[in-house]
């Protein structure tokens, strides 16, 4: 299934390609249901459930039940693929990626770019929504060199065909004499993604935001 995902909007002959253009950001009533998503704390029904998926799939134990994610290792690059459920909707799904994008930042990052593309191939329409983060410019005291903390980081929203498919978070570390090393996709992930189980009254909200 990776491989196919990985292969299926490879630039072929015939295939019209449209190149990046800045991603909309959400209108007033948009941003004020997604506080209302967060402060109701929606979340908790799959934070959690992926970070187990995702330190289940690294340790080579798949399982057909629950959420899915497949593990990414590239020229350096570590991320992860944290796959779409029917059973959330995608208006909890489009939530979720924001919601990433919020946590990366308080992290000590800032949103370099904020981009999407459409690319077609036949019958199929893939777009994607891309956030690059970079680090904050802050010194280490101990180093005196630039602090990167987990490198600069990648937040990918991928549909097809009006239907979202996986969000791909990557980090990329800056190796250069300067910066410090960066910390662990691990790390960062227990920072973003744990979380405690959501309660009965918070699987509730999973209909209220589905679509």
């Amino acid at each position: 299934m990776l491989e196919f995902i990985q292969q299926l909007f490879q630039r072929r002959n015939g295939a019209a390609v449209a190149g990046w253009e800045p991603a909309g950001e959400p209108t007033p009533a948009q941003a004020r249901r997604h506080s209302a998503w967060v402060a109701e704390q929606v979340y908790r029904n799959w934070l959690g459930p992926y970070f187990k998926a995702y330190h289940l799939r690294k340790s080579g134990i798949g399982s057909r039940r629950g959420l899915r994610v497949e593990l990414l290792h590239e020229e350096g690059r570590q991320g992860a693929l944290f796959f779409y459920d029917h059973t959330m909707g995608p208006g909890n799904f489009e939530h979720l990626y924001q919601l990433l994008g919020e946590r990366v930042t308080a992290l000590g990052y800032h949103r370099a770019c904020h981009d999407h593309r459409l690319r077609r191939h036949q019958q199929l329409r893939e777009l994607t929504v891309k956030q690059l983060f970079k680090p904050n410019p802050t010194d280490c005291t101990e180093s005196g060199r630039c602090n990167q903390r987990y490198g600069l980081i990648t937040l990918d929203l991928v549909g097809v065909n009006d239907r979202p498919l996986f969000i791909r978070l990557i980090t990329n570390p800056v190796r250069e004499l300067h910066f410090t090393s960066a910390g662990s996709f691990d790390a960062l992930l227990q920072a973003v993604l744990d979380e405690p189980a959501a309660d009965a009254a918070i699987a509730q909200k999973i209909e209220e935001y589905y679509s």
